[in-house]
C-alpha cells in the first residue's frame, strides 16, 4: 500500500533539492568568467563557448519542467486529488507513484499519450 504522507514529504524534499539546483545554474550561467583565450583558436573557443551555454539552457530546461511537475503534484495533494490520473481520473497504480511520486497520469493514459505524440 502506498503511504501518501510519506510520498508528499518526499515531493516537498525534492521540490526544495531541485530549486537549489535550479538556482545554482542561474547563478553559474549568470556568472562571465573572462579568460583570455588563444587568438589562433579563437572559432573553436567560441564553437566550444555556445556548445557549453547551450548544454547548460537544455539541463536548466528539464530541471525547471522537473519542478513544474513537482509543483503539480504538490498542488493536486492540497486539492485532495493526488494519485487520480489527470486524465480519466481513476488512480495511478502504486507501483506507479512509488517509482515516479510526480505522475500525474495512469500507465493506460501514459501509454496513449505516447501514441498519439
Amino acid at each position: 500500500m502506498v503511504e501518501i504522507t510519506l510520498l508528499h514529504s518526499q515531493l516537498v524534499k525534492e521540490r526544495q533539492r531541485i530549486t537549489d539546483e535550479l538556482a545554482d545554474i542561474k547563478r553559474a550561467r549568470g556568472e562571465n568568467d573572462q579568460r583570455e583565450g588563444n587568438p589562433f583558436g579563437k572559432r573553436e573557443e567560441d564553437a566550444t563557448e555556445i556548445f557549453e551555454f547551450e548544454k547548460k539552457l537544455a539541463i536548466e530546461s528539464q530541471v525547471s519542467n522537473n519542478l513544474a511537475m513537482i509543483e503539480h503534484a504538490l498542488k493536486k495533494y492540497d486539492a485532495g486529488t493526488y494519485g487520480l490520473c489527470d486524465n480519466c481520473g481513476k488512480p495511478i497504480e502504486p507501483a506507479r507513484l512509488e517509482a515516479l511520486p510526480c505522475a500525474s497520469l495512469c500507465l493506460s493514459c501514459k501509454a496513449k499519450q505516447k501514441k498519439n505524440v
